[in-house]
């Protein structure tokens, strides 16, 4: 068997598509759990317009439930550095790092997350 065509045949699939269509294709692979395949979309996706913060938050929302926490890691860390305070990714880089095992890093995170949604604690 071929594997070269399958790849290249793979990777064209993943690829095919206006960028609203391979969006759709992600979020329908997502919502459907199935969180590699819409990585796998995502990230030429994300190539293509790296100032969306949408399609990039997607990808690591997609690296976090697929298990490839350095991944997701990578992406939220960028979109924090270019929006400081986009609460979500810092929220998603949060818990990352928690599910790394890494707490200590993730507090600063989770604590500005919530801040930034409102939610502080009663006094």
């Amino acid at each position: 068997m071929d594997t070269t065509y399958e790849t290249t045949d793979s990777t064209a699939y993943y690829a095919h598509g206006t960028p609203a269509e391979r969006w759709e294709r992600a979020r329908l692979f997502f919502d459907a759990k199935e969180y590699a395949a819409a990585a796998r979309v995502l990230v030429g996706l994300v190539e293509e317009v790296p100032e969306q913060t949408g399609p990039r938050l997607l990808l690591a929302r997609a690296y976090y439930h697929s298990a490839q926490l350095l991944r997701a890691e990578a992406e939220l860390r960028l979109i924090v550095e270019r929006d400081p305070v986009e609460h979500y990714a810092r929220l998603m880089l949060g818990r990352t790092l928690e599910r790394q095992g890494r707490h200590l890093e993730a507090g600063p995170h989770l604590r500005l997350a919530s801040a930034l949604a409102g939610d502080f604690p009663e006094a």
